[in-house]
C-alpha cells in the first residue's frame, strides 16, 4: 500500500472512502511483489497495480465489494492450464491479495509517515483467524506502535518487534507468529511494509554524463546529490533535477555525509587528484555500489595509484570500473542507462545477460529488495 501512499494520503485528506488491494504472497513468476497495491475509491477511481494488468479487473471488483459490505478478504489468483485467461494470471505465477476497506485506524498515520519520509512499518494480519484478518499495527523505529491486532495481548508486542527488525533493514516481507504472540500455537501471517527514506545516489563530477545520470537516478527513486569541487560546474542551472548540489572536494564531502547499505556512489570525474582519495575512502564504506568512470587505461592507472595508498585487493574487488554494463553506449543518456542497469543488476542479483534464450529467473530479489511471501492459507 505504501507504494501509492502520496495519492492515498490525498484521498484521506479529502475524506474519500476507499478500499486497498495489496499483494501479500506470491509464488512462481508473479509480476509484482508483496506490498504492491491497487486502490479504488467510492467514485470508482483506481490507482496502482497488483499484477501489471493480469487480474486488475477482478481485483477492482473486489475493492468495490469491500466498499459496499465493509468486509476484508484474501483472494488467490493463479495459473490454470485449462483456463489460463479466465483465471487471469497467464505468467504462470500465483498471488494472494488482501482487500481491505480503509476507514480510519492506523492507515492515515501510516500514509502520512510514508509521504513525509518518516521511517515506519505497517504490519497487517494477512492469514489467520477470520476475525483478525486485516488488523494492523503502525510501528516506529524506537519500537513504539499504534493500533492493535485484536488477539492475545502478547501478539501486539511480538508483531511490533518483528516489524521493527524489518524496518531497521528497510525491507518488506511476511513473517509467521503464533496467535498468542509466541512461536507456538495456531499460526498467523503478517505482512510488514517498511517505509523508509529514499536511498541515496551521490554523483561525483559535475559533467554532462552526470546530468543524464541524475535524471535516471531520480526515475529509479533515488535521492540524488551532485558533488564537485568546481563551483563553475556544480550549479543548479546545470542540474535542475538534483535533490542537492554540493561544492566541495569529493573525499571531504563523503567523509562528512551519511551513507548506508543502500547508498550508491558514482565517480565520474576520472581525474586522479579527485578519484584516488575519494575511492580510497569509498571502498571502505558499507555502501551498496561504488562505480568509477574511465577508459580501461584510466582504470589500470587508477588501480595502481589506489594500491600505492594502501587499498587492498579485496577492497579493489568492490570497484565497478569501467562503470556500467556493456550496452555499446555513446551518448550521456545511453551511458547513464548503462550505469543504472549495472546498479539494478547489482542490487537485485541479476547477471546483466540478455533474457533471450536464457534459463535464469526473470525476477531477482537482492539483499535489500522485497522478500516474496510464502503462499499460505487464505480466507
Amino acid at each position: 500500500m505504501l507504494d501509492i501512499a502520496e495519492e492515498l494520503h490525498r484521498w484521506v485528506e479529502q475524506g474519500r472512502d476507499f478500499a486497498v488491494a495489496t499483494v501479500v504472497a506470491v509464488g512462481g513468476s508473479a509480476p509484482r511483489q508483496p506490498g504492491a497495491a491497487l486502490a479504488v475509491d467510492g467514485e470508482g477511481t483506481a490507482i496502482g497495480s497488483v499484477s501489471g494488468g493480469c487480474v486488475e479487473g477482478a481485483v477492482y471488483e473486489l475493492c468495490q465489494a469491500a466498499l459496499a459490505d465493509g468486509r476484508t478478504v484474501v483472494e488467490r489468483f493463479g495459473y490454470s492450464d485449462e483456463d489460463a485467461f479466465a483465471v487471469g494470471l497467464t505468467c504462470g505465477g500465483v498471488i494472494d491479495i488482501l482487500v481491505t476497506p480503509v476507514r480510519g485506524g492506523v492507515f492515515p498515520a501510516a500514509l502520512a509517515a510514508a509521504v513525509s519520509g518518516e521511517p515506519a512499518a505497517l504490519a497487517r494480519i494477512v492469514s489467520g483467524p477470520g476475525d483478525l484478518l486485516g488488523q494492523a499495527l503502525l510501528v516506529r523505529p524506537d519500537g513504539s506502535y499504534e493500533g492493535a491486532l485484536g488477539g492475545h495481548p502478547e501478539l501486539d508486542r511480538t508483531a511490533a518487534a518483528e516489524a521493527r527488525a524489518l524496518l531497521d533493514a528497510g525491507r518488506t516481507a511476511t513473517v509467521e507468529i503464533g496467535e498468542d504472540g509466541s512461536r507456538c500455537g495456531q499460526p498467523l501471517t503478517l505482512l510488514v511494509e517498511s517505509s523508509v527514506p529514499a536511498p541515496r545516489m551521490i554523483v561525483f563530477g559535475a559533467i554532462d554524463f552526470a546530468s543524464a545520470l541524475v535524471r535516471v537516478g531520480k526515475f529509479l527513486g533515488y535521492h540524488v546529490t551532485v558533488c564537485d569541487a568546481r563551483p563553475v560546474f556544480a550549479t543548479r542551472a546545470r542540474f535542475p533535477e538534483a535533490d542537492e548540489i554540493v561544492v566541495a572536494w569529493p573525499h571531504r564531502y563523503l567523509a562528512s555525509t551519511e551513507v548506508d547499505a543502500r547508498t550508491v556512489l558514482c565517480v565520474l570525474t576520472h581525474d586522479a587528484k579527485f578519484d584516488v582519495p575519494l575511492l580510497q575512502a569509498a571502498l571502505r564504506l558499507p555502501v551498496a555500489y561504488v562505480g568509477a568512470m574511465g577508459s580501461r587505461r584510466t582504470h589500470e592507472d587508477r588501480n595502481a595509484r589506489l594500491r600505492e595508498v594502501g587499498v587492498t585487493e579485496l577492497e579493489l574487488a568492490r570497484l565497478r570500473s569501467p562503470i556500467g554494463l556493456d550496452l555499446g553506449a555513446r551518448t550521456p543518456e545511453e551511458t547513464a542507462l548503462s550505469i543504472a542497469a549495472e546498479i539494478v543488476a547489482d542490487r537485485r542479483g541479476g547477471s546483466g545477460a540478455s533474457l533471450t534464450g536464457a534459463h535464469t529467473p526473470i525476477h531477482h530479489d537482492g539483499p535489500d529488495g522485497p522478500v516474496a511471501g510464502r503462499i499460505g492459507s487464505v480466507a
